[in-house]
């Protein structure tokens, strides 16, 4: 059925050192006492400019969500086969453009692709972002990389995904549950990096086996498993009196420890799909669609992020990859989507939970206009589609126009790290603020700023 095993990854890398940081605070501390000094002695008068500068810094939106249903469509969906349909082309002539029918939406002069006929009903709970974009084409799991962390890679820094900063920075919300659940496999893109285990996820990966890794085995007994973690937690605490100042290992016994506690009814009835209404598990359609429900009620157990993976079954053969034939069955996935995501802003409205809780829908890169030998697509990155839902954000709108084909961004364009700038904003995260990597302060985003249109 849905649920599957459940596990903790094993990324150990150092959480953030507070001796250090204060080293780097003191040493910016002198630097800026001292320059000021200098600049006042020099008779510069550069000082109340600076700080003026400094106190003109952009006033953050007010936060309106605080949980994140990250929907990843992996693969690369065409934005002109589904949120930003253009003219009709004619993969046999090899003619550029559109493969479906654009249809109307609840947004005025807006359009969608006709196999999204319940979210064009609903796309005033959203905002459509077409003008996103980025510099990697023909790598998957560089663009993967990318859109996860918000930014290149470098040889020095192992970057935590958007989900591993927000469990960082906000943690779960409820007691007894995760901050970060994913439900795909797992990744380093999907990572705490130099964060540490504690903000990594907690995954599912098989559908049909409940949360196998959470249960107790039936020939265990409560008094076995109680004796079995004390004599585990015995030999955690030598071991680490043996070897005291390893970070690694202290973040990772504690990560241990809060593992065991997700094994407890509360957080494992999450799980019980069957709870729910039958017209409720219906409306929401097969695999992926129980997935947005389980996420839906994810979230209102108290977790903070998470992401959702549209890609595990390859339903048309090829996924959102649709190169060659894999073109020809893409509508099956756009129709499960509408299905699902239609489904889940219903579902979240009913419950009152929409306004806080942020939908993402997100993938890798788009495709271009023009066919390949195969009557498919390629891959492209300069213009393509992301969409935003819900979250008490300024939804009934699209952000971003592209040309004719989708080729081209003619207004707004929208860098992954502004499109990650804008989900930290909506959640309460600071995304200008610094974490540390060891010594080294590293941003939250690559200079990204919240796309202010998207707040009401």
């Amino acid at each position: 059925m849905l649920c599957g095993r459940w596990s903790i990854p094993l990324n150990l890398f150092l959480f953030r050192n507070d001796h250090a940081t204060a080293i780097m605070k003191n040493r910016r501390e002198f630097l800026q006492t001292t320059g000021k000094a200098a600049l006042v002695a020099a008779g510069a008068g550069a000082w109340p400019v600076a700080k003026a500068n400094e106190d003109a810094k952009p006033t953050l939106p007010t936060p309106t969500a605080d949980s994140c249903i990250f929907v990843w469509l992996g693969g690369g969906a065409c934005h002109i086969d589904t949120w930003d349909p253009k003219r009709k082309g004619d993969a046999k002539a090899k003619q550029a453009g559109s493969y479906y029918d654009p249809i109307p939406t609840a947004i005025e002069g807006v359009e969608i692709c006709q196999h999204l006929p319940q979210m064009a009903k609903l796309l005033d709970r959203t905002i459509v972002m077409r003008s996103c974009h980025h510099d990697v084409i023909d790598e998957h799991a560089a663009a993967v990389n990318r859109v996860h962390v918000g930014r290149p890679p470098t040889g020095t820094t192992l970057y935590p995904s958007i989900g591993s900063v927000t469990s960082h920075q906000l943690g779960a919300r409820g007691e007894g549950v995760p901050a970060y659940v994913l439900m795909g496999y797992p990744s380093a893109s999907r990572g705490p990096g130099f964060l540490g285990a504690k903000s990594g996820y907690l995954y599912l990966t098989e559908t049909e086996l409940g949360p196998a890794g959470l249960k107790r085995p039936a020939d265990v007994t409560p008094v076995r498993q109680h004796r079995r973690e004390e004599m585990l937690e015995r030999l955690r605490k030598a071991y680490l009196e043996r070897n005291p100042g390893q970070r690694k290992l202290e973040d990772y016994a504690a990560t241990s420890v809060e593992g065991l506690k997700l094994a407890g009814p509360k957080f494992m009835s999450v799980f019980d799909i069957k709870s729910e209404d039958d017209s409720v598990r219906e409306a929401y359609g097969g695999e992926f669609g129980q997935r947005c429900l389980l996420a839906r009620r994810l979230v209102q157990a108290g977790v903070r992020f998470v992401e959702v993976s549209f890609n595990l079954n390859f339903i048309n053969g090829t996924g959102w990859d649709t190169h060659n034939q894999g073109q020809l069955q893409q509508h099956v996935l756009i129709e499960q989507l509408d299905q699902a995501m239609a489904a889940l802003l219903e579902d979240l409205e009913r419950r009152n939970r929409l306004d806080k809780t942020l939908i993402v829908v997100a993938t890798e890169f788009g495709r271009p206009p023009e066919f390949d030998g195969g009557g498919g697509r390629g891959h492209y990155s300069k213009a393509f589609s992301m969409v935003l839902a819900g979250g008490g954000l300024k939804t009934g709108q699209v952000v971003g126009t592209t040309d004719e084909l989708g080729k081209e961004i003619l207004d707004t364009p929208i860098s992954i790290a502004d499109f990650h700038a804008t989900i930290y904003a909506a959640m309460g995260i600071d995304p200008s603020e610094e974490l540390y990597d060891g010594v080294r302060p590293v941003p939250i985003t690559d200079r990204g700023k919240p796309v202010m249109a998207c707040f009401g």
